[in-house]
C-alpha cells in the first residue's frame, strides 16, 4: 500500500500531550489502537511536514 492507495477504513485520530511531557498521536481503527509518542521537538517537525504537505496538496488538481 502506498501513499496514493485509497482504502475504505474508518479511523479516529486523537492528538494531545501526555503526563510524561510527550505528544501522543492515538489512532483507533477496526478494533486496533496505536499510540505513537513523540518529543515536543519531533512533534513540531511532524507539524511542519503536515503543513508542507497541505501546501503541496492545495496545488494539485483533484481527479474526478
Amino acid at each position: 500500500m502506498g501513499i496514493n492507495d485509497e482504502r475504505e477504513i474508518e479511523a479516529n485520530l486523537q492528538i494531545g500531550p501526555t503526563d510524561q511531557g510527550m505528544v501522543r498521536l492515538f489512532i483507533m481503527a477496526d478494533g486496533l489502537e496505536i499510540p505513537m509518542d513523540f518529543s515536543p521537538d519531533e512533534a513540531a517537525e511532524i507539524a511542519e511536514e503536515l503543513n508542507a504537505a497541505a501546501a503541496a496538496a492545495r496545488k494539485v488538481k483533484p481527479r474526478r
